[in-house]
Order: C-alpha cells, then structure tokens, then sequence
C-alpha cells in the first residue's frame, strides 16, 4: 500500500477518461480502445495482499468502535459508585454516546461522500481517539456526559469504515468477506471484557477508557499509508488516480489489469486536469478536482443528499432498510441486556425476594466475557448463508429463527433454558446484524452510499437508545411476557421487511450513481 514506482511513466493527454493500461509500470491515453470498470479490474486482480491490508486498517477501526461500546457496561457502575449517582444519571453515561453516534453517523456519511472515503475517517479516528483519552481525565459528571458524547460522534463513523473496505473487494466474494470484516467487532467485545476483567479491579475506570482509546490511535498512526477507494476515485471523475491504485493492487496481489481503457460508471462528461504533478502518490491524492459534474455529491449538503435517498428510485429501499437496522438494534442490544438482566428478574418477580449480590463485579466481566462468544456461531452461519442463500433470505430467516428462540421466555424458565434461549436468540440476531452491514452498502450508489449506510446506522442507534428505556425496564418491573412481546414485534417487522426490499445483491456489481440503478 506504499506510493507508485518512480519509474512510472504518466503521460498527461487532454482527456483523461481514456486511459489505456500498457503494463504495471506505464499508462497512455487512447482513443477509442476496449474498456473496464473498476469491479473488472477487482474481478481479475481478486482478493489479495493488497485487501488484506485494507482489511487489517478498517477492522482496526472496528475492534476500536467495539471496545468503545463495550466499556459502557463497566464505566457506568464504577462512576455511579464512586460519584454516588443515581440510576438516571448513570444510564445518561450510555445515552449521550448513543445521542453522539447518531448526528455522527449522518454527519460522517455525507462527509465522506462529498470529500471522500479518507477524508472522512480521518476526522471520526482524530475525534474518538482525542476524546476518548480526555475522557480518562473527566473531573466531574458533567464534563464525563460532554466529553463522552463527542466520543459517540467519533464512534458513528464506522459505517464509513464498511463502505469503504466493501469498495475494495471484488463482487464474487464480496458477502464473506463483508462478514469476515464484521468478526472484528466480536474481537473487540472479547478484548473489552479481557481487559475490563484484569485493568478494572487494580486500576479503575479512568484506566480504562485510557486503555480503551489506543486502537483509535493506530488508525491516525496507520493513515498516511492508506488508499482512497478507486471507484469514489472514479465516480469524481479522478480516473488517473484510480488507475495508480489498481495498478499497485494489481502488482501487490501479483495479478494483471484487464486490457483496454478505465472508465468512470459516471462515463464521459467529466472534467479532470489528467495530468499529475510529480509528487502524486497512491496513498496521498492531494489534487482535488474543482469541475465536477453538476450530479456530484459535492454540491449537496445534508438535506439535498436524503433527498437523494428518499428519491422515486432509492425510497423504496431506504424505508426498508431503516426498519431493518432499527429492529436489529432495537434486539441486539436488547437481547444483549436480557441475558445478564433475565435470570435475575425472573427469581426476584416469583420468589418475590432480591438475590444477595455476592462477587457482583467478578461476574459482571465474566457473564459479558462469556456471552461475547456467543456471536461467533452467528458470524460463521452468516458467512456460510450470506453467498449460499442470498443476502434477503438469510437475513429474513435469521431475524425468524430469533423470534423463535424467544417464544418459550414469555413463560418463566430455568436459569439454564433461559441462558440457552438467549444465547440462540442473539446468535442469530447478530447474524442478521453483520448480513445487514453487506447489504445496506450494496444497495446503494457509490455518490451516496456511505451518506444512505451512515443514515440507517443512525436510525438503528434509535433503537438502541430506545431499547433500554421500554423493553428492559419492563422485564426489571417483572412484565416480561409484554417486554418479549415487544421484541417479537418489532424483529418480525424487520424480517417482513426484508422480504420486499427490491433486489438481491449476491454477485451484483456496485453501482455509482442513482441513475444507474434499474
């Protein structure tokens, strides 16, 4: 992933929307030659050295959101403890992070689809890793709530991270290897709760959220070497740099470029000076063209662009997609709650006596370790049925087979059966979470795809703020049959959903603008 040979040879011609592939080490502009498109040249250079590392960067991003959300279950306890807080103000600890991911998970989408993939998580790893260390050194409540919701602004950038490794990977295996990235965040709850266990008796909370923020920092660490995704690259018209990132894919992977021409999705009618100064480099793009297509995303602004979303073309699947993303966060986290919370209640609302609290805190990091595993069954069948059955049907039947691993909990259960029923339940619920992160890129255009995934995640943090105010606070006043209910609802809407989105997208190229889409 370094910069390109210095004996490359670019030729700087007129129009730069031909630009003819000689060898790794030259190009030169043709008229009317053969053409590719960047899913062509993935396809043939296949998924290599050159992924890896994209892989090895964005899943770095992602253990870091992991470990970030994961320490709300330890920070909360220990602050209300050590400040006296009541109940409320500690679940505020949760709230403003989930409050932050929201405007941050639009504000970030629209950012990168306007100034690109790396302009965009540069900002969000700057703002989680700053203040997630500050935060280390909160003095008060107060200054914990404000530090703390800047954190969750960082935190709502992952999306981008999704979109923009998605934007690497050739179309065939695209669904597996989507997963795969998605089994760095079940690595982040494990080293969460792996740290938590042994930094939290002798050091405290502060300790950890120090801890907790290294990995953001890796990733400004890391940034310098770090490619713009060749098809935004395209989609803006900038075919020569994106041509000086699949010729080095193309020589890392060992693999060769198709013959011919690379073209932009967006075809002709594109302006671009073609011919670089001496200092471009494959990871450092520092022109930024100032004639763009009056169609390009650079000329709107937040609401342009979800108008965009909402058009005769996409609306249809970004109606869909919020109720997916909002039923799965809704259960997810809830789902997550319940396991620690079910068993409890269930012995206090018939026994109608509290439990003593012994070893309160050695059981907290253990049930959370313990639990964390339950994701990986759930990543290993997505994987499997994410290229086999298609993204819609297995989605839609591991939201089903969720709502079927609740039904026995509206009745009072064993603490055994109960814990069982809760692990299925979240295994294939976290199934369907990591098959809706392939989807939802997919479905969208290149000029608005992370502003549409970066939208639905920030409809999906409703449920997740809403989750533990009805659902869970019904089981711990001993109305469980309604919470349950509750959640059957809501996860049988979501899987009903998923069966009227309009395409399936296994094997389907990308698309990069919405007039494309048929």
């Amino acid at each position: 992933m370094g910069g390109p040979d210095e004996g490359s040879n670019i030729e700087a011609i007129n129009d730069p929307k031909h630009i003819r592939f000689q060898s790794s080490d030259s190009f030169e502009m043709e008229e009317g030659s053969s053409t590719f498109t960047v899913d062509e040249a993935l396809a043939l250079t296949g998924f290599g050295k050159y992924q890896f590392l994209v892989l090895a960067y964005s899943g770095m991003g992602w253990i870091s959101e992991a470990m970030e959300m994961m320490l709300l279950s330890f920070v909360g306890p220990a602050v209300q403890s050590e400040w006296k807080l009541s109940s409320n103000e500690e679940s505020m600890i949760t709230s403003v992070v989930f409050v932050g991911m929201l405007l941050g998970a639009y504000a970030w989408g629209i950012v990168s689809d306007n100034y690109g993939r790396r302009m965009g998580f540069l900002y969000t790893a700057v703002v989680m890793s700053g203040a997630g260390l500050l935060s280390s050194f909160s003095p008060n409540y107060i200054s914990l709530i404000i530090i703390r919701f800047f954190v969750g602004v960082g935190l709502g950038g992952g999306p981008v991270l999704a979109s923009w490794f998605l934007e690497f990977v050739p179309a065939p295996s695209r669904g597996t290897w989507m997963i795969v990235f998605q089994c760095f965040w079940t690595v982040g709850t494990i080293a969460e709760a792996s740290i938590a266990w042994v930094v939290m008796p002798k050091l405290g909370w502060r300790w950890l959220l120090a801890f907790s923020s290294v990995p953001s920092f890796f990733l400004l660490l890391f940034y310098s070497f770090v490619p713009e995704s060749p098809r935004y690259l395209c989609m803006r018209g900038k075919t020569t740099d994106a041509m000086h990132i699949l010729v080095k894919m193309a020589e890392m992977n060992k693999k060769t470029l198709p013959s011919g021409v690379l073209v932009s999705d967006k075809k002709m009618g594109l302006d671009e000076d073609s011919g670089p100064s001496e200092n471009t480099h494959l990871i450092t793009l520092g022109r930024t063209d100032t004639s763009i297509d009056d169609n390009m995303d650079s000329k709107f602004g937040g609401i342009s662009a979800l108008c965009r979303l909402l058009s005769p073309k996409l609306i249809t699947s970004t109606l869909l997609l919020w109720i997916v993303f909002f039923g799965n966060a809704f259960a997810y986290y809830g789902i997550v709650l319940l396991t620690s919370k079910l068993s409890d209640t269930n012995r206090r609302c018939t026994a109608k006596e509290m439990q003593s609290m012994h070893s309160e805190n050695d059981s907290l990091y253990q049930d959370v370790f313990i639990t964390s595993f339950a994701e990986f069954p759930g990543l290993l069948i997505s994987a499997v049925a994410v290229d086999w059955l298609g993204r819609k049907l297995s989605m839609s039947s591991m939201l089903f087979a969720s709502c079927i691993f609740l039904v026995p909990l509206f009745f009072y259960q064993v603490e055994q059966l109960t814990t069982t029923l809760l692990f299925g339940a979240r295994m294939f619920i976290s199934a369907s979470f990591a098959v809706v992160y392939v989807y939802a890129p997919e479905i969208y255009p290149t000029s608005v795809r992370t502003t549409g995934v970066g939208i639905a995640s920030s409809v999906g943090r409703i449920g997740g703020i809403i989750c533990p105010l009805v659902a869970v606070a019904l089981v711990q006043s001993c109305h469980q049959t309604i919470a349950l209910i509750l959640f059957e609802i809501i996860i049988f809407f979501s899987g009903l959903a998923v069966t009227f989105f309009p395409w399936e997208t296994n094997g389907r190229s990308l698309n990069d603008s919405v007039r494309e889409l048929k």
